[in-house]
């Protein structure tokens, strides 16, 4: 099995201590390359300089995440431009609008999601999108840029089957993590998950957050890392009722698209 994770943020503290661990962990799990989440504008340096150290196995994205749009400035704005312009820097993300957690103004979040979805533009490059209850702002806004922009993955979906067919029918990539291993909150997800055009689905793991619940044996440990990404991959073929090679083949093939990057 061979796996492209699309979204972990690997330049997070908590891997400091063992980062090295943790990426030769993944690819002893069959995690082969992987994307470097960009969600602020030290994790956006950050995530292209650890991309820089590993050619052809890390890539990087370049963005402001919406818990931190009220610190965007031009400032910000030229960083990820300028960030966008790097070999392996392959999208512009994260960027979104979060009303879960409300952590910067809504008002100022829909101006910073609109500002980095203006980057994507100019840019050509595809978006790496972060959605929490906000489907009526976060669709009206994509779709006014929808058709100037490359590709586009909502990333970490947790919505419900009419949200997802909407971003599927904007021609949208839908991104799944270990939240459909959660029996707490991803279980509605397992009804349509199979709605979901295998040209079109992404398998991440978000690490170091949400740690599969179901992994067998249990970890003691909260921080989640690429190498459970098979696992996510097995309760997603479970739940389409698919082999997880299969799906495994399909959003390996689609991440490399999706990203313009090669096989290794």
């Amino acid at each position: 099995m061979e796996l492209v994770d699309i979204g972990c943020n690997l330049t997070h503290d908590s891997f400091d201590g063992d980062r090295a661990a943790v990426l030769q962990r993944a690819r002893d799990a069959g995690v082969v390359q992987m994307i470097v989440t960009g969600a602020s504008e030290a994790g956006s340096r950050a995530a292209a300089e650890l991309a820089r150290s590993h050619p052809g196995e890390l890539y990087a994205t370049a963005g402001v995440h919406p818990h931190l749009a009220a610190d965007f400035t031009d400032d910000s704005e030229s960083l990820l431009r300028a960030l966008s312009q790097r070999e392996l820097v392959v999208a512009v993300g994260e960027t979104g609008l979060d009303y879960f957690r409300d952590f910067s103004p809504r008002d100022v979040q829909r101006e910073a999601f609109q500002r980095q979805l203006r980057i994507g533009v100019d840019s050509g490059l595809p978006l790496f999108l972060h959605l929490r209850d906000a489907h009526d702002d976060f669709y009206a806004i994509l779709s006014e840029f929808r058709d100037r922009l490359a590709d586009v993955v909502v990333h970490c979906f947790t919505g419900s089957r009419a949200e997802m067919h909407a971003y599927l029918d904007l021609d949208c990539y839908i991104g799944i993590t270990g939240w459909i291993c959660d029996e707490r909150r991803g279980t509605h997800m397992k009804d349509y998950l199979q709605d979901i055009p295998a040209d079109r689905l992404l398998v991440e793991t978000d690490a170091p957050y949400l740690k599969p619940r179901n992994l067998r044996p249990k970890v003691k440990t909260h921080r989640n890392e690429p190498q459970w990404l098979p696992w996510i991959v097995g309760t997603l073929a479970a739940a389409r009722g698919e082999h997880p090679d299969f799906v495994a083949e399909r959003t390996t093939e689609n991440a490399r698209r999706f990203f313009r990057i090669p096989a290794r």
